[in-house]
């Protein structure tokens, strides 16, 4: 039986795994048929918004250990 599901990636699932009863892939499941790779644009916007996410956690961090020097 054929399903739509979303598997998180923003296109619609189309299939329910055979013999794998209610598990349902998403369109980016490797048996899925549809898997698609990132292009070398989107590598580097993901690449850039994990920096951005690394330097405000490091920010973070040197607050808490400045906090815990004055202590």
């Amino acid at each position: 039986m054929c399903q739509q599901v979303d598997c998180g990636c923003g296109h619609p699932g189309h299939h329910t795994a055979p013999g794998m009863g209610p598990h349902r892939w998403g369109c980016c499941h490797p048996g899925s048929g549809l898997r698609r790779f990132p292009n070398r644009g989107e590598v580097i916007a993901q690449l850039q918004e994990y920096l951005a996410d690394l330097r405000a956690e490091a920010s973070g961090v040197e607050g808490r250990l400045a906090e815990l020097k004055k202590e």
